[in-house]
């Protein structure tokens, strides 16, 4: 079900104008009415990569919401006059959604992340929410979506357990394609693409502070962290960014939303 909120165009993708609660909202109706779909979190990296890549513009089509993450396209968003309500970043969705998980009985499920990373994310949030049912979860090889075996591995390992709820830690955009072509399969969970949020609640990889995020400079602590793997991202392909605020900023006032 295709959210019923306003999409602000972000180059050729988009994020719907809601706040936290109403995202919680959409996606607990979605688990218990068993409508299913996936949820997409935008960043200035998706924005980028989406400007070259058919099927990840595809995906954020389809997706059933997208939430905007990253304050750089907060402020891109209020400089076009289509302000977003807040910044709903995957890893700040995923706790209150735990918690509203645990409150309504919606099973979890965790596809992706190291192999270690799962186990210490579960425990972490069982700890802090003993009613949370995480009934499973598969650090599959890399490339295992190339794999017709290891791929219908995945799916029945999913099947089997029947979440409400699939957290798909698996990056961009391998998350979001994944999602699109097999939301049926997986249907009627609804998957989110989480990134590197498991690693954050495991305590594997450190979140930047949250003044580094307020005023825009969570990558550079990401960078930082992680230099040769997010040196690329970063300094290379994500100045892309620049050329698209500007092509946005020059639209007419009709054209920058995309409608419900």
């Amino acid at each position: 079900m295709q959210a019923g909120f306003e999409k602000v165009r972000l180059g050729e993708i988009h994020a719907h104008k809601i706040t936290m609660d109403q995202a919680i909202d959409h996606i607990e109706t979605l688990c218990l009415t068993q409508q299913g779909g996936f949820v997409v979190t935008p960043n200035v990296d998706h924005v980028c990569l989406a400007e070259s890549d058919a099927k990840l513009r595809e995906a954020y089509r389809q997706a059933a919401l997208s939430l905007v993450d990253g304050t750089p396209l907060l402020w891109l968003a209020q400089a076009m006059g289509e302000p977003f309500p807040e910044k709903i970043s995957g890893s700040d969705l995923v706790l209150p959604l735990m918690k509203r998980a645990a409150e309504q009985h919606l099973s979890v499920y965790f596809l992706g992340g190291q192999e270690h990373v799962g186990p210490k994310a579960k425990e972490v949030l069982e700890k802090k929410f003993p009613k949370l049912r995480i009934v499973g979860m598969h650090s599959p090889p890399l490339g295992f979506e190339k794999n017709a075996a290891q791929s219908a591995e995945v799916i029945q390992r999913i099947q089997d357990t029947k979440p409400h709820i699939l957290l798909v830690a698996l990056g961009c955009p391998k998350q979001e394609k994944w999602m699109l072509d097999n939301q049926a399969a997986f249907a009627p969970a609804v998957a989110l693409g989480i990134g590197a949020t498991l690693d954050f609640i495991a305590g594997v990889v450190r979140r930047s502070p949250a003044w580094m995020s307020r005023v825009g400079l969570e990558w550079v602590y990401r960078l930082a962290q992680e230099p040769k793997r997010m040196a690329e991202r970063y300094l290379v392909r994500d100045r892309a960014i620049v050329g698209i605020a500007w092509r946005m900023m020059r639209l007419p006032k009709t054209q920058r939303l995309k409608g419900p």
